[in-house]
C-alpha cells in the first residue's frame, strides 16, 4: 500500500477477461490505444528480465536502449500506474487521459531508441545520459502529467498532452542536429 501498487496486482501476469470484448470501444475511442496498450506491457517484461542482470553487473553495463527501457518502465509504473485516490487530479482517470499518458511516454521511448541507434556508429553518440541531461526538463514534464486535474476539461487536458508530444519531437530533432 505504501508504493501506491496494490501488492495482489502483478501487472506482468494480471490480465483480464474482457479484453476482446472491449476492443471494439478502445478502436472506436481512440485506435492506437491496443497498440500502446501492447508497447506498455512489452516495456514492462523487459524490465523484469534486465533486474536480473542489473542485480548482477549493475545498471552501467547495460546497453543505451536497455537503460532507455528502464526508465521508461519506471515512468509507467511510478507516473501511469501508481494511483492516489485522496488527490483530486488522480481520485479518477479519464480514458483519454490515460491513453495520452501512456502515448508520451512510449513516444518518449521510440524516440530515445531510435536516437541511440541512429547515433550509434557516429563520433558524438547519443547516450541515454546525453538524453536524460538534455531532456530533464520534458522528463519532468512526462512524470507529471499525472498531475492533470480531469476538473479542466477534455479538450484542456488534450491540448497539454499534444503540446508534450510536440515537444518531445522537437527536442529529439534538435538533439540529433546538434
Amino acid at each position: 500500500a505504501q508504493r501506491k501498487h496494490f501488492p495482489s496486482v502483478n501487472w506482468l501476469i494480471s490480465y483480464s477477461k474482457y479484453t476482446q470484448a472491449l476492443e471494439s470501444y478502445y478502436n472506436g475511442f481512440d485506435p492506437e490505444f491496443l497498440s500502446l496498450r501492447t508497447k506498455g506491457r512489452e516495456i514492462l517484461q523487459k524490465e523484469d528480465d534486465l533486474m536480473e542482470i542489473v542485480q548482477l553487473v549493475g545498471k552501467d553495463a547495460l546497453a543505451e536502449s536497455d537503460k532507455i527501457t528502464l526508465e521508461t518502465a519506471r515512468l509507467i509504473r511510478e507516473d501511469y500506474l501508481q494511483q492516489n485516490s485522496f488527490t483530486p487530479y488522480d481520485k479518477f482517470c479519464p480514458f483519454y487521459k490515460s491513453v495520452w499518458m501512456l502515448r508520451n511516454i512510449c513516444t518518449f521511448h521510440s524516440l530515445a531508441n531510435t536516437a541511440v541507434e541512429r547515433t550509434a556508429t557516429e563520433e558524438r553518440k547519443i547516450t541515454f545520459n546525453v538524453i536524460k541531461a538534455r531532456m530533464g526538463e520534458l522528463l519532468y514534464r512526462i512524470s507529471s502529467q499525472k498531475f492533470a486535474d480531469p476538473a479542466e476539461g477534455e479538450r484542456a487536458l488534450v491540448a497539454q498532452f499534444e503540446k508534450l508530444n510536440e515537444n518531445l519531437h522537437d527536442a529529439f530533432r534538435e538533439l540529433e542536429d546538434i
